[in-house]
């Protein structure tokens, strides 16, 4: 029996080519797992960030921005803003050394370097605040010196400034070390045989190389800065309008039931976040914008 074959359209119909079952077996998949991501991100981070605002807005306009007024909140935001200020130039400066010897030089140990500069990324914040407290606490290593000297570092600003420290150690470091390989040495090597010195050298043909994986780092040691908080707790003593930075006052405010003070506290630190992640988008399209100039 001989099937009416009158078309192309007919042939393709009674005959489908090789593989276009399979092509369509395969249709539903893309779409399953866009469905999955997107109810995943739902439920981690879209679902909650909008509770977050409901809860901080719910009551009125008016009673978030008096929450963003009290005594309590501008105190632990202006500590945050001192330890970030303090604390993201440091890191800037060593992040840049570190860089630099890593990503220019090959030596024995090199390897292990860079292993201890992931340290803060491989431990638990918690640690290195328990890490701190055992070292400069009243019985740790150096405290009966500090105690001598009259110097407190636990429980007071000066913890929380190396518990930020350690834990934004790596950002700037990490983002520039590609950016030095990848550029290599011809320009420099160049600029020295024109008679340019070591920091003419830095200024006007390193540094403009490495801009923008310097400011993305900046950028994430800032972030990481403003909202850190295990470390911090650790060594803090969370205690109001002393050693309490902004992260430790939505923590403190929840457990007060204190609720919309601490849902409003969220959202300036939800809004810091956000503007982190544009900069964030910025740097990354100027980046593709320069490689595909070059």
């Amino acid at each position: 029996m001989t099937a009416n074959i009158n078309s192309p359209a007919d042939y393709n119909n009674k005959f489908p080519p090789v593989g276009s079952s399979r092509r369509q077996e395969k249709a539903w998949v893309k779409p399953t797992l866009i469905g999955i991501a997107l109810g995943y991100l739902a439920l981690v981070l879209f679902i909650p960030t909008l509770n977050v605002f409901y809860q901080a807005f719910r009551k009125g306009v008016g009673p978030f921005f008096a929450n963003l007024t009290s005594p309590d909140f501008l105190h632990a935001a202006q500590l945050t803003l001192v330890i970030s200020l303090i604390v993201v130039p440091i890191n800037t400066v060593f992040g840049l050394c570190a860089a630099w010897v890593i990503g220019r030089h090959k030596f024995p140990g090199r390897t292990l370097l860079i292993s201890i500069l992931d340290v803060p990324f491989a431990i638990s914040p918690v640690v290195a605040g328990l890490m701190i407290v055992l070292l400069y606490g009243r019985v740790g290593w150096f405290g009966p010196w500090l105690d001598a000297a009259n110097i407190r570092v636990i429980f007071a600003f000066p913890g929380m400034v190396l518990a930020t420290a350690f834990v934004t150690l790596p950002f700037v470091a990490r983002e520039v070390i590609p950016v030095l390989e990848e550029v290599g040495t011809d320009q420099e090597e160049a600029a020295k045989t024109l008679g340019a010195n070591d920091w003419q050298i830095f200024w006007n043909v390193t540094l403009p190389s490495i801009r923008w994986g310097l400011l993305y780092g900046v950028i994430l040691t800032n972030a990481r800065a403003m909202g850190e908080f295990g470390a911090v707790s650790v060594v803090s003593g969370n205690i109001a309008k002393k050693t309490q930075t902004l992260p430790l006052f939505v923590e403190d405010a929840y457990k007060q039931y204190a609720t919309q003070a601490a849902f409003s506290a969220a959202v300036v630190l939800g809004l810091l976040a956000v503007v982190t992640l544009v900069l964030k988008e910025i740097l990354e399209r100027k980046t593709r914008i320069k490689e595909v100039e070059e």
